[in-house]
């Protein structure tokens, strides 16, 4: 199998081929292997020396012979080490599969390879020391977004056509949008974090993936939804599968449309048009759209996510042996140490911020059926931009630099509405540019019936990066 071939396959083609006898799913792993070392050496984007072999899979699950990554964030994969992209972190090693991964290994897919993530997975930038800057394939000299840049650059240069990532404040979405994928956040609940935690984050924090198209991000949702045993937050199951619902049109919606970050963070004119194309796109769908967003306090959205913080370091501060904050970055030392001094009471405040925000954005939804928003206020920034390691950093003016550059996806981490990117436009540059959409609280069947749409009418599979394998054309 040629690498430009397999590369300009998404899962669900990759599927069919090995279903069909057309190839066999060992010559599937062969092409990935020597598209992951291809792809590796222009992006950046594995954490480690590619597996050999796979792990463990089943061959009859949906996705069963195609090929996929694991952040280095988890999920958890016995015997598979763990750095959290830090090198005050040696490497902790799982002794069992989380829930998350277990269900990637009955849907088939098979894992080679951990991908690069920032340190402490915290930073919309992939540019850790540990692992040095991860390139976008569309511009090596720009950033592929965080914290799931390496699996974004990966899918994107088509080394594999599906990877995990996981969204706390935009994760998935961010990502997504700097290197032209598909990126979607689940609602709260929508698939398992445990059995180790109980809620990511204060349950702000989700398990997901990065697709190349719509088709792949049902199947895979498919493939790993549902609560699994203890599961503190369990979303609404789905009338049918969400892969059923791309032949299906959407019904007439209350569509609102913003291009104002409500931390006040100024947007670029190129990604404020796209977000106003694809408002005028769906008028003429049908639907009713009118300019409008939820009225939140950016301050408020900024001391939640700092809670939320709290808990994604916690776990570290909790080791029997802490990490030496003298091998961290500038940043990952000022929250372990905001972690530190942070009382009880401090933590419930922020909980109740929370949840007076939750019920803003709920009550939004009861008005509107889809919100419409820029997934990025910039384009894909250069390399250095956010400065993660810089000392000057508080971890509020941190925050504030990382909000200017991502100001529309925490808010719905903190609320938990469904919402996803799509690549929908490009720069004059040629630079990806990542339309979000939030649908009401378990409404991901309406999301991709939306997107399928949105795909039809805005193809963008035939967008192929320069430093990427695929051809244009090619399926």
């Amino acid at each position: 199998m040629e690498l430009w071939e397999y590369a300009s396959h998404d899962a669900v083609g990759l599927r069919g081929l090995i279903t069909s006898g057309q190839v066999t799913a060992a010559e599937v792993e062969d092409a990935a292997r020597r598209a992951l070392e291809a792809a590796n050496e222009r992006v950046n984007g594995l954490a480690l020396p590619i597996f050999d072999p796979a792990l463990d899979h089943a061959d009859d699950g949906p996705l069963a012979g195609v090929p996929f990554l694991i952040k280095d964030s988890g999920p958890m994969a016995e015997g598979v080490p763990f750095f959290l992209g830090s090198r005050a972190i040696p490497g902790v090693t799982p002794r069992h599969d989380t829930d998350l991964m277990r269900r990637v290994r009955a849907a088939g897919l098979v894992t080679l390879g951990l991908t690069t993530v920032p340190e402490l997975v915290v930073s919309f930038a992939t540019e850790s020391l540990r692992y040095g800057p991860t390139r976008n394939p569309w511009r090596p000299d720009r950033g592929a977004g965080g914290s799931s840049g390496g699996a974004a650059a990966l899918v994107a240069a088509g080394a594999v056509p599906v990877a995990h990532a996981n969204d706390g404040a935009g994760s998935v979405r961010l990502p997504a949008s700097c290197c032209g994928l598909v990126g979607l956040k689940p609602s709260r609940g929508r698939t398992p974090c445990g059995p180790d935690l109980g809620e990511p984050g204060f349950g702000m924090a989700v398990e997901s993936g990065l697709t190349r198209t719509v088709r792949d991000a049902a199947r895979y949702l498919d493939a790993i939804r549902g609560p699994a045993a203890g599961d503190k937050y369990t979303a609404p199951p789905p009338p049918r599968p969400y892969e059923e619902e791309l032949a299906a049109d959407p019904p007439r919606l209350r569509v609102a449309v913003t291009t104002r970050a409500w931390p006040g963070a100024p947007v670029d004119s190129e990604v404020a048009g796209a977000t106003a194309r694809t408002g005028r796109l769906l008028e003429e769908m049908g639907h009713t759209v009118v300019e409008a967003g939820p009225q939140v306090d950016r301050d408020a959205v900024l001391r939640t996510i700092m809670t939320q913080m709290v808990a994604l370091v916690a776990p570290l501060l909790l080791a029997p042996r802490r990490p030496d904050p003298a091998r961290m970055e500038a940043v990952s030392r000022r929250i372990l140490r905001m972690a530190e001094e942070r009382s009880a009471l401090d933590l419930i405040a922020g909980l109740d911020e929370q949840n007076r925000l939750t019920r803003t954005v709920g009550a939004f939804f009861t008005e509107y059926d889809l919100l419409v928003t820029p997934t990025l206020a910039r384009l894909p920034a250069p390399h250095g931009t956010l400065r993660y390691d810089d000392p000057d950093h508080t971890v509020e003016s941190w925050l504030r630099t990382e909000f200017d550059y991502g100001p529309f996806t925490s808010l719905f981490n903190i609320s938990g509405q469904p919402a996803v990117s799509l690549p929908l436009a490009q720069s004059r540059d040629g630079l990806p540019i990542g339309v979000q959409l939030v649908a009401p609280y378990g409404r991901e069947d309406l999301l991709f019936r939306v997107a399928a749409r949105l795909e039809e009418a805005v193809p963008w599979r035939d967008r192929v990066p320069p430093e990427g394998l695929r051809r244009a054309g090619g399926r």
